[in-house]
Order: C-alpha cells, then structure tokens, then sequence
C-alpha cells in the first residue's frame, strides 16, 4: 500500500471531498487525522474509516483560530510522532457581486481559505522540516486561476492560495518538502448541493466530458501527489475539471 504507516492530516474532512480523501488515503495505509469544525461529520468519518480497519484521530477544529490549528498538529505529533502529508482542503463559499459585498463577506472567506490554508501549513512545517521530508497539497479552484462572476471573496482567496502553493514550493523543495495544488472545477459537493438544477445544466453544458466531477477523482489526484509515484512535481498547479477552463 502507497501510505502504509504515513500520517496524513486532511482538513473539511467531514464531509464531500475532504471525506472521499480521508477514505481513499486510509485504504492505501495512512493513518488519518481527520479535522472538520462539524463535529458530527468528523466522527462520521472517522467511523466510515475505522470500518475498514484503519487508523484515525478526529478534530473537531476550526481553521479560523490559530491556537485550535497548532494544539491539532501538537496532537498528532504527541499520538503518531510526525506528519508526512498535510492536505489543506477544507474551504467556504459566501458569494456576492461586488457591488453587494460586505467586508464581512470578504473577511470570513479569506479568513477560511486563505489564512486556514496558511495556517495549517506554519503548523505542520516546522515538524516536516525536522524530519526531513513531507507533502502539502492545497486546494485551489479554477476560480482562482479564471476568475468567476460573483465570487471577489472566494477567488482572491483561491489565487492566494496558489501564490502561496509556488512561494512554499521554491522554500521548502530543498529540505525534502514538496507542495503542490490542485483546482477543482465543478465538483458534486454540499458546497454545489444547494445549487439550482437549472445553473448546474448550465455549468454542465460548459464541460466537454458533459458532467460534473465527482469527490473521489478529486481524492485521487490527492493521492497521486502525495505519493512517490509523484517525486518530482513540486510547485504544480493541476487542474482537474474536466476540461471546464477550455
């Protein structure tokens, strides 16, 4: 198995995405903290992962607060004793022209995304650093590489994250770290549950595979780059969308 024994940390790991990779990473042998600020989605998956036999610590942890992001990793660290991978996946919407945009809107979306992305990432570093290798995936959009009308907040914040992903990438590659990103396009999730069926055709009709993506190929890219099958990429931005920017 591709993890046996590595500890992967993934955060919005309650559900959507987040879950589809913490099941995938745990049937190919990690063990996994999954982090989520729904406690009850945690322990749902949690449970889904012990039910094939494997390994997992739950967090019920918010992204937003500095402190709750550095005592999770502690907890690792103190339980399994070092981190090889760190998937930055959890994330938010809360979308509104520009004109209507509160700065309450824009905060809370940077403040999830962007810094949540941030944070994890100082947290865990330093302990990769130590022991001389790790991987940090962050989840990026075609949004943040596009743009899209009525999400100032939720692209700023996205574009951010893959600035960071290639600043990271040029640090840390030489001490054995790699970090890479990945833009989901149209993905079904509870994030696009709440979409009217009549926008989704819409946003179908503009993907040449004529479907939107499902949770797990978006946990399998995760898995590829996480793996050694995937030594030499390293400050990637990979789109995966179906053809959706095109």
């Amino acid at each position: 198995m591709r993890f046996a024994n590595k500890i992967v940390i993934i955060t919005g790991a309650g559900r959507g995405i987040g879950q589809a990779a913490a099941l995938r990473f745990a049937r190919e042998g990690a063990k996994v903290a999954v982090c989520d600020r729904d406690k009850a989605a945690v322990d749902e998956t949690v449970a889904m992962i012990q039910s094939q036999g494997a390994e997992a610590l739950e967090f019920a942890v918010d992204i937003t607060d500095s402190g709750a992001v550095e005592g999770m990793v502690a907890d690792v660290i103190a339980g399994w004793h070092r981190v090889d991978v760190l998937v930055n996946n959890a994330g938010a919407v809360m979308d509104a022209q520009l004109k209507d945009m509160s700065d309450e809107q824009f905060d809370l979306i940077i403040d999830i995304n962007l810094k949540g992305t941030y944070r994890c990432a100082r947290a865990a570093v330093g302990h990769m650093i130590k022991q001389g290798s790790g991987v940090i995936i962050n989840a990026s959009s075609i949004a943040g590489v596009y743009g899209n009308f009525g999400q100032t907040n939720y692209v700023a914040a996205k574009a951010g994250v893959i600035g960071m992903t290639k600043t990271w990438a040029r640090e840390l590659g030489r001490k054995g770290i790699r970090v890479n990103a990945v833009c989901p396009g149209l993905i079904e999730t509870p994030l696009t549950a709440d979409l009217p069926e009549k926008v989704m055709e819409v946003m179908r009709t503009r993907i040449p595979l004529g479907r939107a993506g499902r949770p797990e190929e978006i946990a399998s890219v995760y898995a590829f780059l996480a793996s050694d099958d995937a030594s030499y990429i390293n400050g990637a931005v990979i789109e995966v969308s179906g053809g959706m920017s095109l």
